[in-house]
């Protein structure tokens, strides 16, 4: 929480020392001592508490010490005393943005369209506020607002391009932000974006050289390292890999995902002793780094130490992992551990972003078979096989709940169709007997019942004609 501390006038001979230390502080910024700038700024305040630009380079600080809470509170400061200054309410609207205080961050910025519908940067930065939100066409509008009170804005370049990635639509993000480096050559990790955007696009050879751009202006950039080792390593190019994230290390010894991927690199290696150490370390650096548990359950569960594999998976259930491909595995361990409940979770998690993912589906009806949930299970497993699910297993595991749904007739279809994708699958052809000896001793007993309750409608009539003549007689 941002307070300036209080200090008594006469500790200082004039307001001139505040004008001093704030002066000061500018000086400590652009030489990248945000602490001690930041220090300075409290006490310029302390004497003058009523300087709105003081609060706000002070929010301006907080920003770059990444303490967003503290900067909102600056600049709600600097408002009290300069309400309508565009520049304040527009550094107060990025950084609710910051803290996904979305719905405000927007009427925070309206508020400047209001005062001043010139002030280009209240329509720029509302792009990365609409994308956050999933909103692109409302991220364009502010686009093209922006362009036509600057069209050579870099930072609507670069903004726009993060909304065309997030969409998948690469060429159009590249074409963006090839104009922001058109435009300011500076813009940090320009060429690195570019670069993310082109191997998202499959273009492999021009990602690589903007990789290289990148390093060749920033060297030591750690996120540059790690996703161009990350780019290596799925090109086979292993100690091109291991050299970039060993460079990572002598920069900071402690980076975790580094760590992590030399630990990938160890494991595939089968150099278990190794691999559990790299895990172990990323862990301690970053304890919330997705990862690491999940690789130290497989190889728990290896060591046949389930109880510590399940451990591991359980607490990385906790942590904000978007990778589909992870979730299907940890959901696909789950289940193997009998932990049907968390694996729901991970695919469900999985549908919830990707509503044509065949695998997801098809294993949250086979979890919500083995919880005895066979109405929703039968839901899962059909919309599976309408996605177009060619896995006969899926089509069996529909069999069984079928079954367990007295549709026989149905689960005998469906065994006909499992048994076309794969003819010599000796499970669903003994699950087709089964199917079989179900419906015969079903049509043995309905038939059995039907004599029966023949014989039984034959008896009555005996009796009544019995009954008749009896009191035709009387």
């Amino acid at each position: 929480m941002f307070e300036a501390p209080d200090y008594d006038e006469n500790d200082f001979n004039s307001w001139n020392d505040a004008e001093r230390m704030a002066y000061h502080a500018y000086e400590l910024y652009e030489d990248g001592q945000m602490n001690l700038a930041l220090a300075q700024l409290k006490q310029a305040i302390g004497i003058n508490p009523i300087n709105s630009a003081w609060y706000f380079n002070a929010g301006l600080t907080l920003d770059a010490l990444e303490c967003f809470d503290e900067a909102i509170e600056a600049y709600q400061h600097a408002l009290e005393i300069s309400p309508d200054d565009p520049e304040i309410i527009n550094s107060l609207a990025v950084d609710y943005t910051r803290t996904g205080f979305y719905d405000l961050a927007i009427e925070t910025f309206e508020q400047i369209q209001v005062l001043d519908p010139s002030f280009e940067p209240c329509y720029c930065n509302r792009i990365i506020t609409y994308t956050e939100m999933d909103l692109h066409e409302k991220a364009e509008e502010m686009f093209y607002l922006a362009q036509l009170i600057n069209p050579d804005c870099p930072i609507c370049f670069y903004n726009i391009g993060n909304s065309l990635f997030s969409r998948r639509n690469y060429k159009r993000a590249v074409w963006c932000w090839q104009r922001t480096a058109m435009l300011e050559p500076t813009h940090p990790q320009i060429n690195f974006r570019i670069a993310q955007a082109y191997w998202a696009d499959g273009n492999r050879p021009l990602a690589r050289l903007h990789f290289l751009d990148e390093l060749r202006l920033n060297p030591g950039d750690k996120d540059v390292l790690l996703d161009f080792g990350i780019f290596m390593l799925e090109a086979g190019e292993k100690e091109s890999a291991a050299e970039k994230f060993n460079r990572i290390l002598e920069l900071d010894p402690d980076f975790a995902p580094a760590l992590f991927y030399l630990g990938e690199m160890a494991l595939a290696k089968d150099d278990q002793a190794q691999a559990i150490h790299l895990f172990t370390r990323a862990l301690k650096h970053d304890p919330d780094l997705p990862g690491p548990r999940f690789r130290l359950a497989q190889l728990a569960i290896d060591a046949d130490r389930e109880d510590d594999a399940l451990r591991w998976l359980k607490t990385e259930c906790t942590l904000d992992i978007t990778d589909k491909d992870i979730l299907l595995a940890m959901g696909s361990l789950l289940m193997k551990l009998g932990e049907t409940g968390y694996a729901t979770d991970c695919f469900l998690q999985i549908v919830d972003e990707d509503q044509k993912n065949i695998e997801a589906f098809a294993l949250l009806g086979k979890c919500l078979a083995a919880q005895e949930e066979y109405c929703g299970s039968c839901q899962f497993l059909e919309h599976a096989i309408s996605l177009g699910s060619k896995d006969p297993q899926v089509y069996a595991d529909l069999a069984c709940v079928y079954i367990k749904l007295g549709q026989l007739a149905a689960a005998a279809k469906i065994i006909a169709d499992a048994r076309h994708l794969d003819p010599k699958n000796k499970d669903i052809k003994a699950l087709a007997r089964v199917v079989r000896f179900q419906i015969l001793d079903r049509n043995l007993r309905q038939r059995w019942l039907n004599q029966i309750m023949f014989r039984l409608r034959l008896l009555t009539a005996v009796y009544k004609c019995k009954i008749k003549r009896m009191i035709h007689r009387s």
